[in-house]
């Protein structure tokens, strides 16, 4: 038996000012029983050709969508694919732009759930939220930063950047360890020899992959690294700006700093602007992921460039041919290239007034 809306028919316009149009108001629009309606909803036989164009006609006039959970358990299949985030930030955010633009074209829609960023102190989030939406809302999930990998639920999932590193899941990631060598090298080579780092959280992998390239960059060029110049930052900008300030009041302070993440970069903007210390006349200033946000900064922010949109499709794009399993997935862990993306708030010590 079809699963169906519960609600009391309505006629023509008096659906107006209405909530979600049912079952029940396509089939007395259509002049046809709640069955048939079903019936061509589901592609099934028994429908005249004709009452079947009238029904569609109504469908797409009214607007009539069944809901998530009746398709699913009409069709074990919602077509709808969930991003899960912690929070709407600029990352995350990046990431569903990148998703949006893959989901074009593949039949599938795609919903976003945030945590409201309520989990900083809950890690494991993520089994909750999978929880609510698996298997009945989503076909399949992708999860950005999550805190853990070990989940198990049925259907398909994909993690972007995970705190831990690649693991049992798919996962998307970029080369962070490279992506800052080329940050911390693009400095080196303008002349800095005396290079701070505000660095991120200490838990996540990326951030110890950039704060190892921050490291491998001093000892390929020779230069001791003073472990008073590393200052957390902790990837937000209340702390990286605090940092940054510690770096900066120092008695001989970094000519440089090699932000972990652009947020963090910004927020030393925002302190050597309330030091009067100037940029990049005083002060060279490198960031890494390059948001929307690094190339209106003042003075722009020269950054690492970490794909992080084109990792929102490459996400999409594993996610949906796992769903459909019309491929294989030839490689389950993904790591792209990072770019170094200079601008003006870089330059030799000294090198400008």
């Amino acid at each position: 038996m079809e699963p169906t809306d519960t609600a009391v028919p309505v006629h023509g316009d008096a659906r107006r000012g209405m909530g979600r149009v049912t079952m029940q108001q396509v089939a007395a629009e259509a002049g046809v029983s709640v069955s048939t309606v079903s019936k061509v909803i589901n592609d099934r036989y028994g429908v005249a050709s004709e009452t079947s164009r009238v029904v569609t006609e109504v469908i797409e006039r009214l607007g009539y969508e069944a809901s998530l959970v009746a398709r699913s358990l009409r069709n074990r299949r919602t077509n709808v694919i969930g991003v899960l985030v912690a929070d709407f930030e600029p990352f995350s955010t990046e990431v569903l732009k990148g998703a949006a633009d893959a989901i074009r074209g593949t039949g599938y829609e795609l919903v976003a759930y945030s945590a409201g960023g309520r989990v900083d102190a809950h890690v494991g989030w993520e089994r909750r939220y999978l929880s609510r939406v698996m298997g009945t809302l989503v076909d399949g999930a992708v999860l950005v930063t999550p805190t853990i990998t070990e989940v198990q639920y049925e259907g398909p999932i994909v993690a972007v950047d995970p705190h831990t590193g690649p693991s049992d899941l798919p996962t998307v990631t970029a080369d962070n360890l490279g992506g800052a060598r080329l940050g911390v090298d693009h400095l080196i080579a303008l002349g800095h020899r005396r290079i701070g780092m505000v660095t991120g959280r200490p838990d996540l992998v990326s951030a110890q992959l950039r704060e190892q390239g921050y490291r491998d960059s001093h000892a390929a060029a020779g230069i001791p690294v003073d472990e008073q110049l590393l200052a957390a930052g902790a990837f937000e900008p209340e702390p990286a700006r605090a940092a940054a300030r510690s770096l900066l009041e120092l008695a001989d302070p970094p000519t440089a700093i090699f932000a972990a993440n652009d947020l963090s970069a910004l927020a030393t903007l925002e302190a050597a602007a309330e030091l009067d210390i100037d940029v990049p006349g005083r002060l060279s200033v490198v960031g890494f992921d390059n948001i929307p946000e690094s190339a209106l900064a003042h003075p722009p922010l020269t950054t690492v460039q970490q794909p992080i949109r084109q990792m929102g499709r490459e996400a999409i794009s594993m996610l949906v041919t796992l769903i459909t399993g019309d491929h294989v997935v030839e490689e389950v862990h993904v790591s792209l290239d990072t770019t170094l993306v200079v601008r003006r708030s870089t330059a030799a010590p000294g090198g400008a007034s």
